[in-house]
């Protein structure tokens, strides 16, 4: 088996420097990594990785605490970030936290004991149990912490909900229901806002009772719409806080023997893959998933080598997508 210094030799340098072309190769000159990389190739040279890593007390993994895995959205954020995590040498846990504190608090933990060398968080929670650890490299990505310095890659949620409200008022709607996510959310809190923004800026009266709470699942979804259904006046349009929700809206519509959206309009959050083909098709916000992974992931990287990440709040950009379950008001 070739050994550091057989590489080492044929490659003509010192063994530091095949070492440190395996440890921080943007430390070494393009030609130099390029006659290492050939010589490693050659003699087929594998490196001792768990000694590598007992040396440097790295572990050249990082942690991502999932509140929902199964949610396709979180799915390509995370894809974003193992993409990205990869090209710069990093192995990716996922921790799916089923949106358990105790859970975070496990997994997070990881990072004190030198198994994993920092993480991301999709969630607005800290992930430790006494507080921040400014010693444990954290980034926020989807979700937010706020009144900390936390770094973050996020939406202007507000924007986006204030947005897609005034595309239905613009519809004729003024009898607007709203599920909402769990209320501890920032995201939540911010899109509620931005609801509110809109029906505020319209002259439109606030009513509490076209607004529900859900959990982003479909079956919440499917509760929320009923409960809705049943308001002495019933709204003429739901925006749902993400697409799982407005799906299993939709489902509850049809059952209700309405139609989507002649007799109610729907819209969603999110943009994930079946919203384009549920039936109708759901108008929704369109935002970048892979990318708030990539930012993440290169956010992470820069505070786990001591560097101040360029912004420390990224915000991305998001679109509205107009689709067949949003049409005029036809109660007018």
């Amino acid at each position: 088996m070739a050994t550091i210094r057989d590489v080492s030799k044929i490659a003509g340098v010192s063994v530091a420097t095949v070492s440190r072309t395996l440890s921080k190769p943007d430390k070494v000159s393009a030609k130099t990594r390029k006659i290492v990389e050939a010589a490693i190739k050659k003699t087929n040279y594998k490196p001792d990785m768990l000694a590598r890593n007992f040396r440097t007390r790295k572990s050249s993994t990082i942690v991502v605490l999932v509140p929902d895995i199964a949610n396709p959205f979180f799915s390509r954020v995370i894809r974003g970030i193992e993409q990205t995590a990869q090209s710069l040498g990093y192995a990716v846990l996922l921790g799916d936290t089923q949106g358990l504190r105790t859970r975070e608090y496990t997994y997070a933990n990881m990072v004190r004991t030198s198994q994993t060398d920092g993480i991301i968080q999709l969630d607005c929670h800290i992930p430790f149990e006494d507080g921040i650890d400014t010693s444990a490299p954290l980034v926020n990505a989807c979700d937010c912490i706020r009144g900390t310095d936390i770094p973050s890659v996020e939406l202007d949620n507000v924007t986006a909900a204030q947005k897609m409200t005034e595309h239905l008022i613009s519809l004729g709607h003024i009898n607007i229901g709203l599920i909402t996510g769990p209320l501890s959310s920032t995201v939540t809190k911010d899109r509620l806002k931005g609801y509110k923004n809109a029906l505020k800026k319209n002259a439109i009266a606030i009513n509490d009772t076209n607004i529900t709470v859900g959990d982003y699942s479909i079956s919440s979804g499917t509760l929320a719409a009923n409960d809705l259904f049943k308001n002495k006046t019933p709204p003429s349009a739901i925006f749902c806080m993400n697409d799982e929700m407005a799906i299993g809206a939709i489902q509850q519509a049809k059952k209700n023997g309405l139609n989507v959206p002649n007799d109610i309009s729907i819209a969603g959050f999110d943009d994930i893959s079946f919203a384009e083909f549920c039936d109708p098709p759901l108008t929704t916000i369109s935002q970048p998933a892979e990318e708030f992974g990539t930012k993440a992931m290169s956010m992470l990287y820069d505070v786990i080598n001591g560097n101040e990440p360029e912004n420390k709040n990224t915000y991305l950009p998001f679109e509205l997508i107009i689709r067949d379950s949003t049409g005029p008001n036809k109660r007018i």
